[in-house]
């Protein structure tokens, strides 16, 4: 196992750790508003940053992306340029209203970034103790157990994944009208509100596939490499991999990503495509 993916294990795990004692008390639990439906707590904070203190440890000079704390440049950036190029992508609680209202589904998601290929990633669920972690170019894995995308053929046969816009309200006719669709031409679609955890329930075969606008960087790039290690397409709306960029996803196994996209992409507006 690469170092740098224990590390972000061992971080991950400690954030599990903080989330977990915090669940026990909700009643105590403060929470603010970053804009609207978008909550953070004290427990975003702390998650975070016990994940930063154990990152920064092992890995001074490499940058981070936290949703929290935002950009953090390595401690020696400008005199390393080979550890410049390196960026932590951390969301310390993907699926803060989920926790807010006692509802268990929710994780903790690392990725590693060298420029704009993520390498390394990781995303702990505390609840069932599931650790999704992948290494580029060496697979995918759930607890250490070698994991694949379903093996679904068709999109009439496929269980989808989703999440409704919150950030993007102006795109939510566009999104009902997929939504619609997608529902008549699949086994039927599911929201249940961490995308990060969606992504990897795409990589172990839970899901056939999904689709989602709107998202940002941490709710994506760990996701997005145990998609592509288990054997399974991820692109952004105009079919290329600029989804941390644009926020826009779409991920599925072999045959249903396909028929998936052609979906959205007969929907969408021309300024979204290709």
């Amino acid at each position: 196992m690469h170092p740098a993916l224990n590390i972000a294990i061992k971080a991950a795990r400690r954030a599990g750790q903080v989330i977990n004692r915090a669940s026990n008390d909700l009643d105590l639990l403060k929470v603010s508003t970053k804009q609207p439906n978008d909550f953070v707590t004290e427990v975003d904070k702390a998650a975070e940053a016990a994940i930063i203190e154990i990152l920064r440890d092992a890995y001074p000079n490499y940058g981070i992306l936290a949703e929290e704390s935002g950009v953090i440049p390595g401690k020696s950036a400008g005199k390393d340029e080979a550890d410049a190029e390196y960026q932590w992508i951390i969301d310390p609680l993907d699926g803060t209203t989920n926790f807010i209202h006692g509802m268990p589904q929710y994780a903790v998601s690392i990725a590693l970034a060298k420029g704009s290929v993520i390498e390394q990633a990781v995303i702990f669920d505390p609840n069932r103790n599931e650790l999704f972690t992948a290494s580029k170019g060496g697979g995918a894995f759930l607890n250490e157990r070698r994991i694949r995308v379903s093996r679904r053929l068709k999109l009439q046969d496929a269980l989808l994944g989703t999440g409704f816009p919150y950030r993007m309200l102006d795109k939510m006719d566009l999104y009902l009208a997929i939504f619609k669709e997608l529902t008549e031409k699949t086994a039927g679609q599911r929201r249940p509100g961490a995308a990060s955890l969606d992504l990897a329930y795409v990589a172990c075969g839970r899901y056939d596939g999904f689709w989602e606008f709107g998202l940002s960087p941490w709710d994506m790039a760990a996701g997005a490499l145990l998609i592509s290690e288990a054997g399974g397409l991820v692109s952004d709306m105009r079919g290329e991999a600029n989804y941390l960029e644009s926020g826009n996803i779409i991920a599925g196994t072999p045959k249903v990503f396909a028929p998936l996209f052609k979906v959205i992409e007969d929907k969408l507006p021309e300024s979204m495509r290709g």
